[in-house]
């Protein structure tokens, strides 16, 4: 199953992919990095430190043609118009009241669908963390997918995919490693990862 989205509709993709460069290199960014080989895989994006931080993520995805889905509570995804937009857009509902936590809601995802690139920002905020969520690891090994070091890097004005980090089960020494990727990276607000 995979479902019609804002990356796939073919008149869109192209067209934000062209508008997307031009923008890049008339300010000065750089979209670096290459799509994942894999169907299927999580992508973290990180720093998370201002509202810019997802647009500047959907440009890289544009621009190195991925089709990005994130999670939504499921009051988001009404029945009608709206859902049809918020899934087009990506989304993927996420009921927090079921049985099922999130985790294996989106294990469950992976499963039922031939290629499927989630986004999630680990921080979980825009606020300085010290301790990141570790649901995008449990999904990850959940779902037997590796895990994509999305990055925003506005000091050296670069954004785009880092490489991929396969989770071997030890939660902690893993995470202590992914973090060691965005040492240095600046988000649009000061402070680092």
């Amino acid at each position: 199953m995979q479902e019609q989205t804002i990356f796939r509709t073919p008149g869109v993709r192209h067209g934000f992919r062209w508008l997307f460069m031009l923008t890049c290199r008339l300010i000065g960014w750089k979209v670096v990095g290459k799509a994942p080989a894999e169907k299927k895989c999580i992508l973290i994006a990180a720093p998370h430190t201002s509202n810019w931080d997802f647009p500047t993520m959907m440009v890289a995805a544009f621009v190195l043609g991925l089709d990005i889905h994130w999670m939504g509570k499921h009051t988001l995804f009404p029945k009608g118009p709206l859902g049809a937009i918020m899934r087009w857009f990506g989304g993927i509902p996420v009921d927090r009241r079921a049985k099922h936590n999130t985790v294996e809601q989106m294990v469950e995802h992976f499963r039922q669908r031939d290629a499927l690139l989630v986004l999630i920002t680990p921080e979980g905020t825009r606020s300085k963390v010290e301790r990141w969520k570790e649901g995008f690891y449990h999904i990850a090994r959940g779902a037997e997918v590796p895990i994509y070091l999305g990055f925003v890097d506005a000091s050296k004005k670069e954004t785009g995919l880092g490489p991929a980090f396969y989770p071997s089960g030890d939660v902690e020494r893993d995470i202590a490693e992914i973090r060691r990727f965005y040492e240095g990276k600046t988000g649009f607000r000061e402070h680092r990862v």
